[in-house]
């Protein structure tokens, strides 16, 4: 299996861990470390160490460009680079003791219509032998809202599923496009189909509903109460605790990679994309996880229609 990830509006993520986040003040960092970031990124780090082949697909421009494609190629990942005028971003995340994360984005660069046109040509030509495409994050300025959609029908078109992890109203225009798998978190699910979701059965009923506009299967992580999986095998909840959390940040990416790795179908599927999930959660910063940070031992099958509410 080969992975293709794109990601339109990368970032160079800086991360500063502190005792407390106190308005106004001068914080000094116990620790900093700086990620190459982006949510496909994040995902093509967590396939790469997880020894699944795959290509990240991005733009590149400016400094923050340059220390891009060095974090990236230090940490020996396979990159198709599209060269933009503007600068990419620069995004700050402050993490606090207890896992809580404060974050900085950055809008990104303007991508006139030749950069958008080669970044389609890139990611389409990279395709050409994938399993599957990860069309994940935010669009830049200048990218239209459909652009996910619009590569969604060309990737089906060459035989290669997509899996879609975007909010908003990039993601209503790209859902009738019938991405093979979306990956919504508890607020994005909520958002995309206009239910409350305040405990699983919630979760699994908006999936549901999801499928409705247009998803072959939902991947939704629900932060501390695991992920449900709703896919032509069933409905299904996994979970697994965190002892010492340190940050979220690109733990629902790593989960993402983790359901791919582990096949894409089915709850053992869902069993390792908690495991990946939960992992991310207990490393620094946007750091993902290696297969030996897992703690499969750790996940636990949940009842789907548990009425506990999520936290």
């Amino acid at each position: 299996m080969t992975v293709v990830t794109l990601t339109a509006n990368p970032s160079v993520d800086r991360t500063c861990e502190i005792d407390a986040l106190r308005r106004g003040a001068v914080l000094r960092p116990l620790a900093t470390r700086v990620d190459a970031g982006g949510k496909g990124v994040n995902v093509a780090r967590a396939l790469h160490a997880a020894g699944v082949p795959n290509v990240a697909v991005l733009p590149v421009g400016g400094h923050e460009g340059a220390q891009l494609v060095d974090l990236l190629a230090a940490a020996g990942l396979r990159t198709r680079t599209v060269p933009i005028a503007g600068a990419i971003r620069a995004n700050v995340t402050i993490a606090e003791p207890d896992g809580t994360t404060t974050k900085l984005n950055e809008p990104g660069p303007v991508l006139d219509a030749d950069e958008v046109a080669a970044l389609q040509a890139a990611l389409l030509d990279e395709a050409r032998t994938a399993s599957w495409v990860v069309l994940s994050g935010s669009l830049p300025p200048g990218c239209p809202v459909d652009l996910y959609a619009r590569l969604t029908v060309a990737l089906h078109a060459a035989g290669v599923r997509v899996a879609l992890d975007c909010d908003g109203e990039v993601l209503q225009a790209a859902l009738p496009a019938g991405p093979d798998l979306v990956k919504p978190n508890r607020t994005e699910l909520a958002q995309a189909t206009g239910l409350e979701v305040h405990s699983a059965p919630d979760a699994v009923r908006a999936a549901h509903a999801l499928r409705e506009l247009g998803a072959r299967a939902v991947l939704a992580s629900l932060g501390s109460r695991g992920a449900v999986l709703l896919d032509d095998s069933g409905e299904h909840h996994a979970h697994a605790a965190v002892d010492a959390p340190r940050s979220t940040v690109g733990a629902g990416d790593a989960a993402l990679a983790g359901f791919l790795a582990a096949g894409a179908h089915g709850p053992d599927a869902l069993d390792a994309a908690v495991a990946y999930g939960a992992a991310a959660v207990a490393l620094p910063g946007s750091r993902m996880p290696t297969p030996a940070d897992l703690r499969p031992d750790a996940v636990r099958r949940l009842p789907v229609r548990s009425q506990e509410a999520l936290s």
